[in-house]
């Protein structure tokens, strides 16, 4: 394969394996949202991230973390536990009358710091980016064989650094819809579904 078709493969496997609604991007895009923390921090973890996942599949660590079930099973639970809690005070944010977050008008407004760590949570505390970054995408890169392994996770990097910019900072173009507290009673609902089910997905394998 040409170095530009082994780019776009990873690119578009990236992609596709990111792109997937799951917690860390619904994280990401109701902190972008509400605009009320730092997004680039934010953003730049989490593009760091997928970054040394991709490159501790290219190195061949993929193979350790399949040879390493009780590792897999103790992230699971953590991420069970994780996911069932903020699906809980996302429920409860829903559900409260009146309780609807406007944009800058929360009073529980975190600190970046602490939207970070929360982002670290929801990044490595899922043992399905180890199986899909690690394992999955550092298997394809090293099937390209030589220095495209490199190119093909360059690819797969790339397509992150696009997305989480892209729902890190494009939240902004939404604030008018959710200057209505109605708007956050729905998505923090939709969250809290989203929460309950990424968790019994993970109990089930």
């Amino acid at each position: 394969m040409t170095t530009s078709s082994t780019l776009l493969m990873g690119a578009g496997m990236g992609l596709g394996l990111i792109v997937a609604v799951g917690a860390q991007n619904a994280y990401i895009l109701q902190r972008s949202i509400r605009g009320d923390v730092a997004m680039a921090p934010i953003v730049a973890f989490c593009v760091l991230s997928e970054a040394a996942l991709i490159l501790l599949g290219v190195a061949g660590v993929g193979a350790l973390v399949e040879t390493a079930p009780a590792a897999i099973t103790v992230m699971t639970w953590l991420g069970v536990v994780f996911l069932l809690t903020y699906g809980a005070y996302a429920a409860v944010r829903a559900l409260r009358p009146g309780g609807g977050l406007q944009v800058g008008g929360d009073a529980r407004i975190p600190s970046t710091m602490g939207a970070v760590a929360a982002c670290a949570a929801f990044t490595w505390l899922n043992p399905h980016a180890y199986l899909d970054s690690v394992v999955f995408l550092g298997t394809l890169a090293n099937q390209q064989g030589g220095d495209l392994r490199w190119v093909f996770a360059a690819g797969a990097f790339l397509a992150g650094t696009v997305w989480f910019s892209l729902i890190g900072f494009g939240g902004k173009a939404l604030r008018g819809l959710f200057a209505r507290p109605g708007a956050w009673r729905v998505l923090d609902g939709g969250i809290a579904v989203m929460m309950l089910v990424l968790a019994v997905g993970l109990i089930r394998g």
